[in-house]
């Protein structure tokens, strides 16, 4: 039997102002024709000036939650200007984007086939061009993490899992999230609650990745509130963005089922749910179902919060989320009972789902769903 593989693989830059260094990284990875891939949103607030790299090709048609068509769409803005590397820069959209379009430059359509679970991960080399990820969201973790979610043409919402998938460099500059709304602050900000949490609660082992949960997950707990309020603090913005991080750098222990349920739902066509409030509407359900399987882990993560003991750990989450105003419920999304009919069997092939720490049943899928309805 082999040993635990405990790895951290990235090269982070991480202070305000570290986005000056961007120059130094191009050249320092060979590239000469980058291509940024961002959001139309961005594009228009001046990210590819801010970028300072004079006047490189951009690609920026990605949904809110990224697609295969927007993929392939890059891939031809890649091969087109005559690209050599990827600067991505955003949240988890155009870095989830970013790592398909590098994926595709050297392996053959269609990008399911490259899905985790249709035995993916075993096709993917490490033939892929240099790839920098600059997150202007704190939350995700997807600019030091392994997986690429992404709407499959067929609407379904796969992770695509390769350590050949983690940017070659992140920087990690808190300046570019002052601007962020209240809403996506919100948002973003239990995305990285939500990692900690379940990374820590993973049952394999990598008591370097659960220190690193526990950290994380203190931080956000501590700043979450006032990064919301006052978003021009620029010392809140940088604990949030450690905490964001740090959820990411845990994904090597893998995650659970509220990001099982959550991810089928970003697949919805038609309807746009943030992932990170999904996965805060999920969370107290899934701690409550979780809750006598680990106990210890429960309790060190009510010391970390601060909640009194384990039994109110949902209700304090509960609490947290509507204090930074998010949404409660499901239906609150927009969302009709008919969206919610297929998703049990969706997340209970999700890949997140192998490492909750309670086994996960598609009648236990169809509980929390309900329950979060």
């Amino acid at each position: 039997m082999n040993p635990p593989n405990i790895a951290y693989l990235s090269d982070i830059s991480f202070e305000p102002g570290a986005l000056s260094i961007l120059p130094n990284l191009l050249s320092r990875f060979s590239i000469l024709k980058p291509l940024v891939v961002t959001d139309p949103g961005l594009t228009s607030m001046g990210i590819v000036e801010r970028l300072e790299i004079g006047k490189p090709a951009v690609f920026d048609q990605i949904e809110s939650n990224p697609t295969e068509a927007n993929a392939i769409l890059g891939l031809e803005a890649f091969r087109n200007h005559g690209c050599d590397g990827i600067v991505a820069v955003g949240g988890g959209s155009p870095i989830d984007c970013a790592k398909c379009i590098g994926l595709l430059v050297h392996h053959p359509q269609p990008l399911s086939d490259y899905a985790f679970i249709n035995a993916g991960l075993s096709k993917i080399t490490g033939k892929n061009p240099p790839l920098l990820a600059i997150p202007t969201t704190a939350g995700t973790g997807s600019e030091v993490g392994r997986a690429a979610l992404v709407s499959m043409n067929n609407g379904r919402k796969l992770a695509i899992i390769s350590p050949h998938m983690i940017p070659n460099a992140v920087i990690c500059d808190p300046k570019l999230t002052l601007g962020l709304p209240k809403e996506l602050t919100a948002g973003t900000g239990m995305d990285a609650v939500a990692h900690c949490v379940e990374t820590y609660c993973s049952p394999r082992y990598n008591p370097v990745a659960d220190a690193i949960a526990l950290d994380g997950l203190a931080r956000a707990r501590t700043n979450i509130i006032e990064a919301v309020n006052h978003g021009s603090n620029l010392t809140v913005r940088t604990e949030m963005m450690m905490a964001a991080l740090e959820g990411g750098l845990t994904f090597q222990k893998g995650l659970g089922l509220v990001h099982s349920l959550s991810h089928p739902l970003g697949g919805l066509r038609g309807k746009r749910v943030h992932h990170g409030t999904l996965n805060a509407i999920f969370l107290p359900h899934v701690l409550r179902f979780n809750m006598e399987t680990c106990p210890e882990k429960m309790a060190r993560i009510a010391s970390a919060v601060g909640a009194s003991k384990p039994s109110h750990l949902p209700g304090f989450f509960e609490r947290l989320s509507s204090q930074i105003g998010l949404p409660g419920r499901l239906r609150d999304l927009g969302l009709v009972r008919e969206d919610i009919e297929p998703m049990p069997d969706f997340a209970l092939e999700d890949h997140c789902s192998l490492t909750n720490p309670r086994p996960v049943t598609r009648a236990v899928c169809t509980q929390l769903y309900e329950d979060a309805w």
